[in-house]
Parts: structure tokens; sequence; C-alpha cells
């Protein structure tokens, strides 16, 4: 059956593209070709930041540049900028004073997932003050990502939380802050005004992430059951919480032309055919990029290049199954193959004959 070609020239051609997400399961390749993303979106783009906010930070090892929370330059480049910020935010980043870190706490801990949402929050905040044509985010695996597409809802509810909480407990906290001789900047007021002011954020990004001029989320998968699986529930979340979404990328593929004797290999090639088949039918107006397996890691600004080549064009292998070059390989491999087991033969028989 012969399938399109696709390849993320769309996502680099829509300019009025402000946040793109690169997600999918664990283990696919989502900072490879988030950094492979960034590093082309930097051709066509005035400036790019590209954020990892997987626990498991990975960009420093891809670029191999150390990165913090700060966004630093990349190496090589002139207007690609790289930061890692670890979504699991500690009391004392949510505020700057001891006397607030305990209610925060009890807030963070009363509402599941609202410290990373406050911690996303903050992190916007931060990037809005910059002036970045493009943000492209290396996310953590897909349950972490859905929880952080999550966050507007999650901080609205600890709105929710600490209204009620200051419904019920009236002037309480304000009358302990005057009674211990704490400033105003520890009142009930001054924390709800905090939280506002998150929420004044959480709306406009919210407001961008549901348009899709503005933001696209790509998903990340290998031609296997489980990574299929979860690519779906994905799609259909992202579709859920109104975010575009119309690329794929197939990683780590054995294509069929390649010039394959290993029954394991084979083995595989089939396998995988049959799930790339899967996901043709199922996403039929998707751009669907193949990228092919290497035998090294992608690691390092040059090996980044090299390989962003198969998202733009369709991967050809180097030598085609059947063809004249590929059997001359074949000969040549086989015939110095021959040279060392009769080597080798050669050597065991005079062994014995020393015995």
């Amino acid at each position: 059956m012969e399938l399109p070609e696709g390849s993320v020239k769309n996502v680099l051609q829509q300019e009025s593209l402000k946040w793109v997400f690169v997600g999918g399961k664990g283990g696919v390749g989502k900072t490879t070709c988030s950094s492979i993303l960034s590093i082309l979106l930097a051709e066509v783009r005035q400036s790019v930041l590209v954020i990892s906010t997987d626990p498991a930070h990975n960009l420093s090892d891809a670029f191999q540049q150390r990165f913090t929370k700060i966004p630093t330059l990349v190496n090589g480049f002139s207007n690609l900028y790289a930061m890692e910020v670890d979504p699991k935010v500690e009391n004392d980043e949510l505020a700057n004073d001891d006397g607030m870190e305990g209610i925060f706490s009890e807030l963070t801990n009363a509402i599941p997932g609202v410290d990373e949402a406050m911690s996303f929050a903050e992190m916007l905040k931060l990037v809005q003050t910059m002036d970045y044509s493009v943000i492209v985010f290396d996310t953590a695996p897909t349950g972490h990502t859905l929880r952080l597409l999550q966050f507007p809802s999650t901080l609205e509810k600890g709105l929710e939380k600490f209204m009620s909480l200051k419904n019920k407990f009236g002037g309480l906290i304000n009358q302990a802050t005057r009674l211990f001789g704490l400033g105003d900047e520890f009142s009930e007021d001054a924390m709800l005004s905090k939280l506002e002011s998150m929420k004044d954020v959480i709306e406009k990004v919210n407001r961008q992430f549901k348009d899709p001029d503005m933001t696209t989320f790509v998903c990340v998968c290998i031609p296997e059951f489980l990574s299929l699986y979860e690519t779906e529930r994905l799609v259909q979340e992202l579709a859920k919480f109104e975010i575009d979404s119309h690329n794929i990328i197939i990683n780590q593929v054995i294509f069929e032309e390649e010039a394959v004797e290993s029954k394991l290999l084979k083995a595989r090639i089939k396998m995988q055919q049959k799930y790339i088949d899967q996901f043709y039918t199922l996403y039929e107006d998707f751009n669907i990029t193949k990228l092919p397996l290497l035998p090294q890691e992608v690691c390092g600004v040059q090996a980044l290049k090299n390989f962003s080549r198969n998202f733009i064009t369709a991967y050809k292998p180097r030598l085609i199954r059947g063809s004249i070059e590929e059997l001359e390989e074949r000969v040549s491999i086989l015939k110095s193959q021959l040279k060392e087991a009769e080597f080798e033969l050669d050597r065991v028989k005079k062994g014995k004959q020393k015995v």
C-alpha cells in the first residue's frame, strides 16, 4: 500500500504560531524532535525558545550544553534559546516570605496538581515578558502533559477553594497577621491578589492555547501497539481541551526498502508496518512524518542538524534492497566474512594438530 509522505513544513510555514507543544509516550524521542523543530523554526523565525517541562530533563543532553531555568543561548545560534523548568514547584518559589508558605502549602495539598499549575503560571508570566517569536515545549510523558493542559481549571479550583476558606473563616487570617505584627503582604487580600494575577495570565494563555492559529501540538510516537494506543488517547484529550493537533511524527522506523538481512529486523519491519498502516488509517487528515531508526544516538548540534533533513523531505535508505549497489555491497561483505571464516578454520586446524 503506497502511503503519502508527510513533513513538518506546515508547522514551519504557519507564521502566526506562538506555542508548539511536542509530546507523547516516554522514550519515543520527544526531546530529539522538539530540539530539531526548534532548530528548523530558528531558520525561519526571528527568535525561538525551547522549554523542557519534563522533570527528567534531556535538552542539555540533546544539545550537549548545560541549561537551567533561565533562557540560555544555544551554542552555534544567534536566535535559539533553551531552558529547563521543573513543573514541581517548591513552596518557597510560590511565596518569597515564610508567612505565606504554610497557607500556600495547605492550598497546594488541598487541590491535586495546583502546585504544578501555579509553577507553570509563574513560568508563563516570565516567558510573556520576553519577546520570542515562537516557544517550543518539550513536554513530559503523556500523563504529565495532560495534567499541565488542565492547569487553567486547576487554578480556578484553587481560587474557589481559597474563596470558600475566606468566607468560612472571615477575617481570621487578617486578625492573625495583625496579632503577630506581620505586614499587609501576608493578608488574605495579598494572597488573593497573587492568585488573581496568576489567573489573569492563565486565562490569556488558555485563550491562545485554544486558538489553532497560535498553538499546535505535535504528537511523537513509535510504530508499536502501546504507543499507538497512547497517541490515540492523547489526540482525543487534545480535542477535548480544544487544542489543535495535525502533525504526528513516527520515530524509530525500520524501512522496508532498507537492505536488511537479519531475521529479527525483518520480523520487526513486518510488525512496524502493521501499526504504520493503522496510523495512516486513523489519522488520514494528519501530516505524518516517518523518521528512521539509527544505529547511533542523535546528540549535539551538528547531529541534530544532519537528522533534521528527514523532517522536511522523506527519508530514503542509502541502499535499496535488490539494487545493483546493494547486491555489490552484500557480495563484498560476504567475501570479507568468508575470508575471516577461512582464517578462523585454519587457526583451529593448526591448534588441533599441535595437540
